[in-house]
């Protein structure tokens, strides 16, 4: 397929996205961009473009190499993207997360004050 296409067809076709409604979701929070511009869900892509995707912690970053309306096989996909993102990003997502130490197990009831002041303090350091 030549020409155009919408943005979160291509991200659910080369499997960005395991369903064209996320995929669409995704763009309406703006999450995705294409050369630096937030992008809407019906927002055409062209073979060249760059789409930035913010998948909490990193940033992927994708060359569209060509365009495809079909969802293609795991395999094949590199025949339609680039894979632009820095390793570095890629670490990010595999780094261990801290626990959420908001979490009281079950029959705790509610933190008292202090606790809550205490997670509170804790909170701002992490960030």
């Amino acid at each position: 397929m030549e020409g155009q296409l919408r943005i979160d067809k291509w991200l659910w076709a080369v499997r960005i996205f395991k369903t064209r409604s996320l995929a669409a979701e995704n763009c309406k929070k703006g999450k995705i961009f294409i050369n630096n511009v937030p992008a809407k869900a019906s927002r055409i892509v062209k073979p060249g473009d760059k789409v930035v995707f913010h998948r909490s912690p990193a940033i992927f970053t994708y060359r569209v190499i060509s365009l495809t309306g079909k969802r293609v096989a795991a395999k094949f996909t590199a025949d339609y993207m680039e894979d632009l993102t820095p390793q570095d990003e890629k670490d990010k997502l595999l780094k261990p997360r801290l626990p959420d130490f908001g979490h009281r197990e079950k029959g705790f009831g509610r933190p008292t004050k202090k606790e809550r002041r205490t997670i509170d303090r804790f909170r701002n350091l992490k960030n």
